[in-house]
């Protein structure tokens, strides 16, 4: 499956495990060709993607690993609950544990 090609594309990618996690964790975070992994690999796995330019400007900041600052919470929080609906309404698969 391709990835949409978006030249000067941002893209991150998000995780959250309410047993683990604290808060929701910057997994990868990158322009242009990072960015067009991140989609290539969301497109392969079927994991849903929502466009949210305000938001990416602002976790583009957050280092991979790190979690979500407390001050974009209810705003990563309506995300997340927006793509938990899209993905309880078809088929959905994660990744591997590391990743590709």
């Amino acid at each position: 499956m391709n990835a949409p090609k978006a030249p000067g594309a941002v893209a991150i990618a998000l995780g959250y495990h309410p047993e683990r996690d604290d808060a929701p964790v910057v997994l990868a975070a990158g322009q242009d060709e990072i960015a067009r992994k991140i989609l290539e690999i969301a497109a392969e796995y079927k994991i849903p993607v929502r466009r949210s330019p305000r938001l990416t400007e602002l976790l583009i900041r957050v280092p991979p690993g790190h979690p979500v600052p407390p001050e974009l919470y209810q705003a990563v929080a309506l995300l997340l609950a927006y793509l938990y609906r899209s993905a309880e309404s078809g088929d959905f698969n994660l990744p591997p544990p590391g990743g590709k």
